[in-house]
């Protein structure tokens, strides 16, 4: 399925068990929130299909992986109620991926930034190539990755979060994304990329199903609390972004 360009594209394609979805968006693969709500329920229909044993999350073309959430919807806030549906997006999309009964390996092309970073983070195994650059920049803007920290600090873990939130100007590269345990392997192109991706999700759809629905439920012991945490987490930067520091910072990017 696909929508306008203006809200970017989704599609999913079901070929030997392995489910694919990708979106696109002509912004950096970036997300409105139209875009978000059809990722969560992609995730929550597919993990109901039993023709489905793994999934593989991916975007368009061939250089940025995801940009974040829509810029010009988070210029537009202008109320507490916008701005935690405006978050809320992302806490969607992550909760679906934690709740989906079927494990989700994640194809990260190129750099990503914000909601992006937690959108890999969500994924329960990540093959990325060396051009694959992280950064968390909402500092910059006056607000922070609060929405995606629990899912990138389950990741990276403390420190990592640390560097990457306080550290907000800098990327890290693809290789210190593996080493902290964003990304399980990095490739020199997305050639090789793709070969490894073909041949190991093949073998994961072979596996007894029951046995990977298992596993990806130990995977996420713990983190039961998100429904409610992550939208805690939604409502405080929906708070945040109608600070008067925020207003100005949004606006000086805005130019």
């Amino acid at each position: 399925m696909r929508t306008n360009r203006t809200n970017g594209s989704l599609y999913t394609h079901i070929d030997r068990n392995i489910a694919v979805i990708e979106f696109g968006h002509t912004a950096s693969n970036s997300f409105p929130s139209e875009l978000l709500e059809r990722l969560a329920n992609e995730f929550e229909t597919l993990s109901r299909n039993d023709q489905v044993a793994i999934i593989v999350l991916k975007s368009e073309g061939d250089r940025a992986f995801c940009a974040g959430a829509s810029f010009d919807e988070l210029v537009a806030i202008d109320s507490l109620e916008q701005g935690k549906i405006f978050f809320s997006g992302f806490a969607n999309v992550i909760n679906a991926m934690r709740k989906c009964s079927k494990l989700i390996i994640g194809r990260v092309q190129g750099k990503t930034v914000g909601g992006g970073v937690g959108l890999a983070a969500a994924c329960d195994y990540v093959l990325a190539t060396e051009h694959a650059a992280i950064k968390l920049s909402e500092f910059t803007i006056g607000i922070g990755p609060f929405v995606i920290a629990p899912v990138v600090k389950r990741k990276v873990g403390v420190s990592g979060l640390a560097d990457l939130t306080l550290d907000a100007t800098t990327w890290k590269n693809a290789y210190w994304a593996k080493e902290k345990g964003l990304y399980a392997r990095v490739f020199e192109n997305i050639a090789d990329m793709d070969k490894e991706l073909a041949i190991f999700t093949e073998k994961l759809a072979s596996y007894n199903p029951d046995a990977l629905q298992e596993m990806k439920k130990a995977l996420w012991l713990g983190t039961e609390d998100w429904d409610a945490l992550l939208m805690e987490r939604a409502e405080t930067s929906g708070k945040l972004v109608l600070s008067d520091f925020t207003k100005k910072a949004l606006a000086k990017f805005k130019k």
